[in-house]
C-alpha cells in the first residue's frame, strides 16, 4: 500500500456516508456518486439491506465502483469509500 492510499484509508475513517444504496440497486445512485466525486476526492456510500440480497458488500461496491468510474479505497461492514 502506498503512502497516499494510506492517507485515505485513514481519511475515510472520519467521513461521513452521504450516499445509500438501498432496492434501487447500484445503478440509481452511480450518477450521484460520479456528481459527489467531482466535488469532493473521498465519498462514503453505505449499502442498505434492500440492496444487498444474497451479495457481499465487497460485489455490490465493485459494481458501483465500476458504473461511476470510481476507485474503491475501502470496504468495512456496510460501507464503501471511493476516490
Amino acid at each position: 500500500m502506498t503512502t497516499d492510499e494510506q492517507t485515505l484509508r485513514e481519511r475515510a475513517q472520519t467521513t461521513d456516508a452521504t450516499l445509500r444504496v438501498g432496492k434501487g440497486g447500484v445503478v440509481a445512485v452511480a450518477e450521484e456518486l460520479e456528481s459527489q466525486l467531482g466535488d469532493r476526492d473521498l465519498v462514503k456510500v453505505k449499502f442498505l439491506r434492500a440492496a444487498r440480497g444474497g451479495t457481499t458488500t465487497d460485489e455490490l461496491a465493485e459494481r458501483l465502483a465500476a458504473q461511476a468510474g470510481a476507485d474503491v479505497i475501502e470496504t468495512r461492514g456496510n460501507t464503501a469509500t471511493y476516490h
